[in-house]
C-alpha cells in the first residue's frame, strides 16, 4: 500500500485533475485523513428525484476543482478519499424509489396515508436497514481515527452517522444549513423521510443543540416542533437573516450570532437548497431565497475559527440535471467542508 507521504511526493497539484479520483487527489480510503462514505439513496423524496445521482455526479465534477485554498495552502496535503459507491444500494434505491413514487401519487391524488400499507412498512424497513449500514460504514472509519463526511442522496442518509457519532461523543450541536426545517415526523407515512431527519435526530440524547440556518419552508407542526423544544432548537430564519441585512446588520455580526449558539463539538448537515436556487436549480426542492456560495463557506469558516471542533458532516440533495452545474457547486463545497473541518481538528492550519 503507498504511504500518504509517498502519495504526496509522488503528485503534482497543478496538474490536470484525474478522472475516476476525488479531486483528482492521489489518495485512497486507506491512507487518507478524511472519509467521504457516498450514499446514493433517494427513496421517501416527495417532489423531484435525481439525488441518488448526487454521489456520483459530485465525484466527476470534482476533477475540475482547482486544489489551492488561499487561507489553507496545504489543503490538498490533508488525504481526501471516497469511499466506492456501493453498486447494490443503487439497485435497491432504484426499486424501493419506484414503490414509493406509486404511493406517493396516490396521496397527490387524494388518498390518504395508511400506516398499515404494506408499501410503508417496506420502505420503512429498507429505510432502517440503510441507517444500519451507514452506522457501520461511518463508526469503523471513526474508530480507526479518521476524519469522517457523508454525500448523499436525499437528506434522510445522515442519520446512521449521526447514530454512530451520538455513541463517541455524549453531547453535540448539529449546525444545519438548509430550505426545510425537516420536523415532521413521519413524512407521508415514512418513518425515515428525507422531511423528517432532524425529527429523528432530536431522539438522539447527545443532540444537545439543534441550531437550523436559512429555513424558508415549514409547516405548522414544524414551528411547534421547535417551540416546544425549550431551546433546544433555534432557528434563524431565511427571512429574518435577510430583514437584519437590509437594516444594516454585517455578514459577520449574524454568523458570530449563530455561532454563539452552537456548543464545542459540531456536526455540520448541510442540504444543498440552503443555497439560492440558482446554484442548485436541480435539487429535489428548490425554495427562492437562500445564500451565495461564499456566505456559508463564511459561516463555516466562523465556527471554525471561533474554536468549535467539526465532528462530522454531510452534503445533501445535490441532483444533477440536465448539466454538471450542481455537481459542480456541490464538489466545490465539499471541498471546502473538508478542509475546515481539517483545520478545526487541527489537521490543517490556516494562514494569518
Amino acid at each position: 500500500m503507498t504511504s500518504k507521504e509517498e502519495a504526496i511526493q509522488n503528485f503534482d497539484p497543478n496538474a490536470p485533475g484525474a478522472s475516476g479520483d476525488l479531486f483528482g487527489l492521489p489518495f485512497t480510503p486507506e491512507n487518507a485523513e478524511l472519509i467521504l462514505v457516498p450514499v446514493p439513496w433517494e427513496v421517501t423524496v416527495s417532489y423531484h428525484a435525481g439525488t441518488a445521482q448526487g454521489p456520483e455526479a459530485i465525484l466527476e465534477a470534482s476533477g475540475q476543482v482547482d486544489l489551492f485554498v488561499k487561507d489553507i495552502p496545504d489543503a490538498w496535503k490533508l488525504g481526501i478519499a471516497m469511499q466506492p459507491i456501493p453498486e447494490n444500494l443503487k439497485v435497491e434505491n432504484k426499486r424501493l424509489r419506484e414503490l414509493a413514487s406509486q404511493y406517493i401519487e396516490s396521496l397527490a391524488e387524494g388518498g390518504e396515508v395508511n400506516p398499515n400499507n404494506p408499501v410503508i412498512a417496506k420502505i420503512n424497513e429498507a429505510c432502517e436497514n440503510l441507517n444500519i449500514y451507514v452506522k457501520s460504514q461511518t463508526q469503523k472509519y471513526l474508530k480507526e481515527g479518521k476524519l469522517v463526511g457523508l454525500v448523499g442522496g436525499d437528506h434522510s442518509t445522515p442519520l446512521g452517522f449521526l447514530r454512530a457519532l451520538s455513541e463517541k461523543y455524549d453531547r453535540f450541536g448539529i449546525l444545519q444549513i438548509d430550505a426545510h426545517a425537516d420536523l415532521r415526523k413521519a413524512y407521508e407515512g415514512f418513518t425515515y423521510s428525507h422531511a423528517s431527519i432532524m425529527y429523528n435526530a432530536l431522539k438522539l440524547p447527545a443532540v444537545n443543540r439543534l441550531v437550523q440556518f436559512g429555513i424558508r419552508d415549514y409547516c405548522e407542526e414544524e414551528v411547534n416542533v421547535i417551540q416546544r423544544a425549550m431551546g433546544r432548537v433555534k432557528t434563524f430564519f431565511d427571512e429574518d437573516i435577510k430583514a437584519m441585512q437590509y437594516e444594516g446588520k454585517t455578514w459577520e455580526a449574524i454568523c458570530k450570532q449563530i455561532v454563539h449558539e452552537l456548543p464545542e463539538y459540531v456536526y455540520i448537515s448541510f442540504d444543498i437548497d440552503g443555497l439560492d436556487p440558482k446554484l442548485c436549480p436541480n435539487t429535489g426542492t428548490p425554495v427562492a431565497g437562500g445564500f451565495e456560495f461564499h456566505q456559508v463557506v463564511y459561516l463555516v469558516k466562523q465556527v471554525v475559527l471561533s474554536g468549535k471542533r467539526i465532528i462530522g458532516f454531510d452534503l445533501n440533495e445535490v441532483a444533477p440535471g440536465e448539466t454538471d452545474w450542481d455537481a459542480n457547486v456541490g464538489a466545490r463545497l465539499l471541498y471546502q467542508l473538508c478542509n475546515w473541518m481539517a483545520v478545526s481538528n487541527k489537521k490543517l492550519s490556516v494562514i494569518s
